[in-house]
């Protein structure tokens, strides 16, 4: 089956062509929020932000959603995902405006980190979970893979273009300042409420699933997290399938989070220093070219895993990432790392779609939604930790060739622990299917 029919047989699903625009019209309105957070916190004239800054705020942004995110998934096993997708969205909306007027009148540290962390971005990852669960109850199972690397692709495409759309009219229209800030956060909900009403009236209550919805009192249904939890990893673990590229995935987040806060440290710091316009304009340069290479992988990637399966893809896509970090990074160029964000963005994103992919295929349903939880905290965890790693052992101005090399070296071992790794578990599948042929 060709590329291009398999395109075109995804987009001809309507109800994936709705739950699609759920997606990409709440990524829009987070990519206009979090540049509105981001440049308040981050990049205001005042501020020089050195590495445990960064590190702290990104971990104040993530953790407490991947603390409490696999319990999450529970109930996105045991509630209409319509309707947890639905209500989510609405509760980011009303807190955009209390979490405007903060920034309106530039009330930064605690309560901006607590109310836009805590509940507006984890809230999202919620969202995220729910979405990709409800995945395979749009398009059939032979298609999730391009149906997969449309879905999170475009995604990420439209969160990049709500961070472009967002520093052009703060340069334009709004200002940067406290008051362009503010707009520019309330301008999300507008995201947020669209995203929530095209999942209302496009899906029915039990659309998305789960299957089998449980009519347990929410009491009963708190009482069974831990013991919901402690199954859904049970569950995981007796798929190694789709197991191993998830450790994969984990393992290029640590290495990513050095390169990441390196990368911000370098622009702000030494290639830029003292102006904080420049290096943001630096940085745009950095996430376009991300977005690029995402958009370009939802095009690659399922061509490419049917040609040589997903694992070889994953262990492909890190092996030429380390290559890519030792070839361009070293130089230390502005220009050099846009292009090394382009393909890093592009063998990420890849990852992350066999990394789905794997999971709705290989997990039941009933467990999806718990996994995908799991998967979710384990991006966002591995990724802070090596924010900390780097903030620890970077210079304040980002630029250690140690670093770089130590990443590149790490990349590639992953690469060659994962073919190897993953190889086995493909060969004890192939043998247990062929002895039960056999029976």
């Amino acid at each position: 089956m060709s590329s291009s029919r398999s395109l075109r047989a995804v987009l001809g699903s309507r109800p994936f062509r709705h739950l699609l625009g759920v997606r990409v019209i709440s990524q829009f309105g987070d990519g206009l929020f979090q540049s509105a957070l981001a440049g308040s916190l981050l990049f205001s004239p005042e501020k020089a932000p050195d590495g445990i800054r960064v590190a702290t705020a990104f971990a104040v942004l993530l953790l407490p959603y991947s603390i409490v995110g696999p319990f999450v998934g529970v109930f996105l096993d045991r509630w209409s995902r319509r309707n947890v997708i639905y209500a989510a969205n609405l509760v980011r909306t009303g807190i955009v405006v209390p979490m405007a007027l903060l920034t309106w009148y530039a009330a930064e540290g605690v309560p901006v980190y607590a109310l836009g962390a805590l509940l507006i971005i984890g809230i999202n990852r919620f969202v995220l979970a729910g979405l990709s669960a409800a995945q395979p109850h749009v398009v059939p199972e032979e298609r999730l893979v391009t149906a997969n690397a449309v879905a999170t692709t475009l995604g990420t495409v439209h969160y990049t273009l709500g961070l472009g759309v967002a520093g052009l009219l703060l340069s334009t229209v709004l200002g940067k300042t406290h008051h362009g800030y503010a707009v520019l956060a309330a301008s999300g909900a507008l995201g947020y409420i669209g995203s929530a009403l095209l999942a209302y009236f496009s899906f029915s209550r039990t659309d998305l699933g789960p299957d089998d919805i449980p009519t347990d009192p929410l009491r009963a249904a708190l009482a069974l997290v831990v013991r919901g939890m402690v199954a859904g990893l049970r569950h995981l673990r007796s798929r190694p399938v789709a197991a191993y590229p998830m450790v994969a995935q984990g393992a290029f987040r640590v290495l990513y989070g050095i390169l990441a806060l390196s990368t911000l440290l370098l622009y702000r710091r030494y290639f830029y220093p003292g102006d904080p316009t420049a290096a943001l304009g630096g940085l745009t340069q950095v996430v376009a070219a991300g977005g690029v290479g995402s958009l370009l992988a939802a095009f690659v990637t399922p061509p490419a895993t049917r040609r040589f399966g997903g694992r070889r893809w994953i262990a492909g896509s890190v092996a030429g990432v380390g290559v890519l970090v030792l070839a361009l990074g070293l130089p230390f160029i502005p220009l050099l790392l846009v292009v090394a964000t382009f393909g890093m963005s592009l063998a990420a994103q890849g990852i992350k779609i066999v990394v789905d992919t794997r999971i709705q295929t290989e997990c039941h349903d009933d467990f999806r939604g718990r996994v995908f939880s799991v998967n979710d905290t384990t991006y966002n965890m591995c990724f802070v930790t090596g924010l900390f790693v780097a903030a620890l052992a970077l210079p304040d101005n980002g630029r250690s060739t140690a670093a770089i090399v130590l990443v590149g070296a790490g990349y590639l071992a992953l690469a060659g622990w994962f073919a190897v790794a993953a190889g086995r578990v493909a060969d004890r599948a192939h043998t247990h299917l062929a002895v039960t042929a056999n029976r």
